[in-house]
């Protein structure tokens, strides 16, 4: 069904389609019980075998929902539905912004990519977080993630009070966090993956961590542009922060190899989909080989299919997350990697 209708679909704006979809996806969801019912009957991922424990936390599948898709963590549960074994929601900042201006997510059907300069579009934590609270009061077994960042107007010697403000609002509602520092819409963010202020970000958060009588997992988030000496500085971190993981990757400014059309391929912004697929599983397979598997990595960029969600676990991913793929292939992605994978 989805094939028939995507090409509608892609014929309107893809943020507005966006929010079309997922609205009334919940409205679904929230009003009528039957269809929920058949919704999850259709999608959801009842397979045997495909549970996993990663950084003490129980995932009835290892197939993911990325940041950037429900940005204010309004719509885990209907999304829930359609077969993720975990929703990681965000990126938030302590604050309400409104994010770059529009149009700024643009389609490459040619490369079956995405492009996208939101700019951290989120309502602020206090929103995510009184909505986070009503979700686990129902639902305490969906695993949600909170990727967390730093307002646009925060200079960055001052990005880890962003950081701490989030981290603290959200402790009680998500069960794993993400610290954001490679999205390339927010000007001057991606220099906090420098090592002297990356290490200062996650030792604060592990601090405040550990006073905690429960503590999350606190992964990092990590662009598919650094070189190797980044990626052996960003081990070196892991090693010494303790952190309980790594995100590879985000998207990334490269425009190699692109067919689509020049006037889309120079809009500014990150590169997600398929271009991306290669070199994200490079990072993923250099940083677990290089640190002899030291930590979990969750694997995310060009996963269209059962094959390169199997890929990205075989080069050392324990998890993997879909977005431009759930896009571009609907929802029936997700069963199809699970089966796949059993």
């Amino acid at each position: 069904m989805y094939r028939l209708i995507k090409p509608i679909f892609f014929k309107f704006d893809p943020e507005n389609v966006h929010y079309f979809v997922v609205k009334r996806l919940k409205w679904f969801n929230d009003k009528f019980p039957l269809g929920k019912t058949i919704i999850r009957s259709s999608f959801d991922v009842h397979i045997k075998g495909l549970e996993r424990e990663v950084f003490g936390i129980k995932f009835r599948n290892p197939v993911g929902l990325a940041a950037g898709f429900d940005k204010n963590g309004e719509y885990v549960e209907p999304l829930s539905n359609l077969g993720f074994g975990f929703i990681e929601v965000g990126t938030v900042t302590p604050m309400p912004q409104p994010g770059n201006d529009k149009p700024r997510m643009f389609r490459l059907p040619n490369d079956e990519a995405l492009i996208n300069r939101m700019g951290f579009n989120n309502k602020g934590v206090d929103v995510m977080a009184e909505r986070l609270r009503l979700l686990k009061d129902k639902h305490p077994d969906i695993v949600v993630g909170g990727n967390i960042g730093k307002n646009k107007a925060t200079p960055n010697e001052d990005a880890v009070s962003d950081y701490i403000k989030c981290f603290d609002r959200l402790f009680d509602v998500v069960d794993y966090f993400v610290v954001n520092v490679s999205s390339p819409n927010t000007p001057g963010l991606r220099e906090l993956q420098e090592k002297e202020p990356l290490k200062k970000i996650l030792n604060t958060l592990q601090q405040r961590n550990r006073k905690n009588d429960i503590s999350r997992p606190i992964l990092l988030k990590i662009a598919p542009d650094l070189t190797d000496a980044q990626l052996d500085d960003i081990i070196e971190i892991v090693a010494e922060t303790k952190i309980a993981g790594i995100i590879a990757t985000n998207t990334t400014i490269s425009r190699e190899n692109l067919a689509t059309e020049k006037d889309l391929t120079t809009q500014t912004g990150g590169l997600s989909g398929k271009p991306v697929k290669e070199r994200a599983t490079e990072v993923i397979r250099y940083l677990s080989e290089k640190s002899n598997k030291a930590f979990p990595i969750i694997g995310v960029g060009g996963i269209h299919s059962a094959k390169d969600a199997k890929e990205k676990l075989d080069a050392g991913a324990s998890l993997v997350q879909l977005y431009t793929g759930f896009i571009y292939e609907g929802p029936g992605l997700i069963k199809n990697i699970c089966k796949e994978l059993v």
